[in-house]
């Protein structure tokens, strides 16, 4: 994790959060109090993390926290106090957010955040296998494309005109798909 967004009123919890993050060698911390000015920043920035220190000057926290979670890139940590602790863990739960009681232990704290790096780090992998098999199922249907246009304008079966994308793609030391899109802009596709 290199970045963090701790979202709180108070100070001292701010500087407590601010404290253990550093310990965790996250370097970009930056710190906001209300949940409007927390959406607007989102809005253009991603973060690592999101320490919702609840309950913030506009809202309890928990839609933020939701909301955060929904777009799938950032962890979240949802600081509750311990009265409110059972109702929102388990309706936070099913959506992934992490929610801590009041007050926080230090210990526990840092547990949730191994936790938290942990499960960041798998859904990064995720995301960027989903973007390499969207890239590939891309580069596929250009490819068939161009087969389809060497079927029609030169009346090659599928499988000899499989065999000279795939020849001409060795041949030119480059990939299926340059010359794929070479055959569409030479057919006009």
């Amino acid at each position: 994790m290199e970045s963090a967004l701790i979202v709180s009123c108070t100070n001292k919890d701010t500087a407590f959060f601010t404290a253990m993050l550093k310990a965790a060698s996250i370097r970009h911390i930056t710190v906001l109090q209300s949940s409007g000015e927390t959406r607007m920043r989102l809005l253009d920035h991603d973060f690592d993390l999101v320490i919702i220190n609840s309950p913030l000057q506009d809202e309890s926290g928990e839609s933020l926290a939701r909301l955060i979670v929904s777009k799938g890139v950032s962890q979240v940590i949802l600081v509750v106090k311990s009265e409110h602790f059972d109702v929102i863990s388990a309706a936070c739960e099913s959506d992934g957010v992490l929610t801590l009681s009041k007050p926080v232990d230090q210990n526990l704290f840092w547990s949730v955040l191994t936790l938290a790096k942990s499960m960041q780090n798998r859904i990064k992998n995720i995301h960027a296998e989903n973007e390499r098999l969207k890239l590939k199922m891309e580069d596929i249907r250009v490819v068939d494309r161009a087969k389809w246009v060497l079927v029609s304008h030169l009346n090659l079966s599928e499988q000899e005109a499989h065999r000279v994308i795939e020849k001409q793609a060795m041949n030119k030391r480059t990939t299926k798909r340059v010359i794929a899109e070479e055959i569409l802009k030479t057919y006009g596709n």
